[in-house]
């Protein structure tokens, strides 16, 4: 009865802050954006600013009016919105933790980069799927996404697309925010923003939050993160400015893990864990120097610090003990902490000629990186009756892992640019990377792998074609290469034996276009077809301990589509859309070969729809709602696809896919906001991310938001 009363409230009142902007006084007119359907200036896949139409790829910005809009507690409420794109998280138990889908299926792989101004913020062979929890949201100014291996520039891992989160530059006048959100899931956040031009040289940017979550849906879920994020500009004269971001993340998370079959049909969500947790600290601190020489010659100096660490007693590495089926009450498990610092350099030229309106980027990096890495086992306690883990004892010195090492990835990368006609755009990039990991284990001959320095070195071109019939429409096509060195936690926790990890390649051949009715209509898409080599899997082996190994080939293929149509001046819909199959060409297994097979995990469908209205009152009032559906389609859930039936035979082991719908709204009234959304209104179950456990005999869901309501305002100065 409650939360009838509350959605009846909701729908009421509809309230959702759209139109003021943070650092200004004026309130915008609620309708369509230019920046949505005009030109869209981009810096994806090159580190410089130029036009959408300029590049030849499969390129979404979500700009900072669709930020302000959509009212995101969560970056998966953001880059969810882009086609194709499934950023799998729940905040009913995951806490930021997610997993990803981009022209891939739901994977925890080095498929992607996370970047932050162009940088990125991880280490390339130190990737974790986890690495948007080290981001503060609340310092975006936009995102911009460049699915597919394209980004020759940036570097390795971006196979399935590219995440580059803009921070926040200072603002002309002195400005800022307070904000609070909560909902019923258990969540309360709080964040503020102040920026100011101190200067006629100096400006500066500073953001921070801090959000808590206790008792959720989910029993053993709680979480803690604080997010500070510090930008300042100063600017020397007209021709040389310093750019220095400092970001601090500390989190804190409990980790549920997943529900069986059972207790996510019936309801039942008490977690097996009950001391299970991660905990992260990340500090990033970049330095930019950019020089421009002339209207025609610009450098940009880079240096990069980071500092890591990440402490966990996983969920995910527990395994319960069993005679003949029955319980034993033990179990074992391991607690691991992940330290790395980086020393980062990057230099980067961009020349403009006078020929053919081309230009030329030419850049070197070099990115050093120790990294400590140690896992102990430990003891686990497990309730007879319940099945519970109650307690847990760790065996010190009793190493899984303990090693050092050190990471050099040197690059030198150049994109060159040319308009031989005016309509017609042709770019060719070239990229050359080295990794040497010189490993040192600290238990020789105990646990691990021996010493050993390995190399690994990759030759990634990229050629792409635009063609602008107008500015209104225009076509692109492009052949581009990825590259994936192994992770080193990867490479030297397998054993000896199964060591030999290899490099994974890609190969990515994609033709798209796009159309637009300014002020109307907006349409994209594009078909694009992956074939991976040695692309890298987890398995799980006869003790039910995960292990990754090679598949020899695989591929995906699929189109891409977005829709964004104004049928009157104040009313917008909108469908971001993809169709996809991705499959193992060449793959055996155990003996048993599984080529020719859908892959798990790999929806062909995903998709999102918004219908929103917008409008301004005198008074400086604004008002809008909007009305989404997320659409995930059915998928394996393993790749053996075996489920025994009781008459002997097997099924095909699915997750029947979801579809959710959430409203937002809200008002905005001179310098206040107040908003409210409602998730998952009609109670779906479903699943953020369900997968298979031959050993158990049946799927194991990690649970997605069940019906809840969030209130957030906020007042800006």
């Amino acid at each position: 009865m409650k939360k009838k009363v509350v959605l009846a409230i909701f729908l009421c009142i509809g309230i959702h802050g759209y139109s003021q902007e943070i650092n200004t006084q004026k309130t915008i007119d609620n309708t369509p954006s230019q920046e949505l359907l005009d030109e869209v200036l981009v810096t994806s896949a090159s580190r410089e600013i130029q036009k959408r139409s300029e590049v030849p790829g499969s390129i979404a910005t979500i700009t900072a009016n669709t930020i302000k809009e959509t009212k995101a507690f969560g970056i998966d409420q953001l880059v969810n919105q882009v086609s194709g794109v499934f950023m799998s998280t729940s905040r009913a138990a995951s806490n930021e933790q997610h997993f990803m889908a981009a022209r891939s299926p739901i994977s925890t792989k080095a498929l992607f980069l996370y970047l932050e101004d162009g940088l990125q913020i991880r280490p390339t062979s130190v990737f974790n799927h986890n690495a948007l929890l080290e981001m503060n949201d609340i310092s975006f100014a936009r995102v911009e996404v460049l699915k597919g291996p394209a980004s020759s520039i940036y570097g390795s891992e971006s196979i399935g697309g590219s995440f580059n989160f803009i921070t926040k530059n200072p603002t002309e006048n002195l400005s800022g925010s307070v904000g609070f959100q909560t909902n019923d899931l258990g969540l309360a956040r709080y964040d503020f923003e102040v920026s100011d031009q101190t200067s006629e040289k100096i400006g500066f940017y500073l953001g921070g939050q801090y959000v808590q979550r206790e008792d959720g849906p989910v029993e053993h879920s709680d979480y803690e993160k604080t997010a500070v994020t510090f930008n300042t500009v100063y600017d020397f004269n007209t021709t040389t400015k310093w750019t220095t971001v400092f970001d601090l993340v500390d989190y804190r998370s409990d980790m549920s893990g997943s529900l069986s079959e059972a207790d996510y049909t019936n309801g039942n969500y008490e977690s097996d864990q009950t001391f299970t947790e991660r905990e992260a600290v990340a500090f990033r601190a970049r330095t930019t120097l950019d020089k421009f020489w002339n209207d025609r010659n610009k450098t940009s100096f880079n240096f990069i610090v980071r500092n890591n660490r990440m402490d966990q007693n996983p969920s995910y590495r527990i395994r319960q003990a069993r005679d003949q089926g029955q319980l034993t009450g033990f179990a074992s498990g391991e607690v691991n902490a992940n330290q790395f610092s980086s020393f980062v350099g990057l230099i980067q030229h961009k020349l403009d000629f006078n020929v053919a309106n081309s230009s030329l980027i030419i850049g070197a990096t070099t990115d050093y990186s120790p990294q400590d890495y140690v896992a102990e086992t430990t003891d686990v306690i497990v309730d007879s009756e319940t099945g519970r883990n109650i307690d847990f004892s760790i065996n010190e010195e009793d190493y899984i892992l303990n090693y050092e090492a050190n990471i050099l990835n040197y690059a030198g990368f150049f994109q060159y640019e040319i308009s031989p006609i005016y309509a017609l755009k042709v770019t060719a990039a070239l990229r050359y990377d080295n990794f040497e990991y010189d490993y040192d284990n600290l238990s020789d001959g105990i646990v691990g792998t021996e010493d050993s320095v390995d190399n690994f070195n990759n030759l990634t071109p990229k050629l792409g074609v635009n063609y602008n019939f107008n500015t209104r429409i225009g076509l692109y096509t492009n052949y581009s290469q990825g590259f994936t060195p192994p992770q080193v936690s990867t490479l030297y926790r397998n054993s000896n034996e199964l060591q030999g990890i290899k490099p994974s390649r890609y190969h990515n051949y994609e033709i798209g276009g796009y159309f637009t009715i300014p002020s109307k209509l907006k349409v994209d898409a594009a078909l694009y077809f992956l074939e991976g080599e040695n692309t890298l899997i987890t398995l799980r082996d006869e003790d039910d301990n995960f292990f990754n190994t090679n598949a020899g080939k695989s591929r995906s293929y699929g189109i891409e589509y977005g829709i964004t149509w104004f049928p009157i001046k104040k009313l917008s819909i909108t469908h971001n859309g993809s169709y996809a199959q991705h499959r193992y060409i060449d793959f055996f297994e155990r003996g048993v070969d599984y080529s020719d097979t859908d892959r798990e995990t790999a929806p062909s469908l995903l998709g999102t729809s918004l219908i929103t209205y917008r409008t301004t009152f005198k008074n400086n009032f604004g008002f809008s709602i909007t009305a989404e559906h997320e659409l995930v389609g059915e998928y394996n859930t393993s790749f053996e696809n075996q489920i025994e039936n009781e008459d002997g035979t097997f099924k095909t082991a699915t997750y029947d896919g979801h579809n959710v719908f959430n409203l937002r709204a809200g008002i905005n009234y001179k310098r206040f906001e107040i908003w409210s959304l409602a998730l998952n209104v009609f109670d779906e179950l479903y699943a953020a991310r369900a997968s298979f456990n031959r050993f158990r005999g049946e799927n194991s869901f990690t649970i997605g938001n069940p019906i809840a309501f969030h209130f957030g305002a906020r007042y800006n100065f």
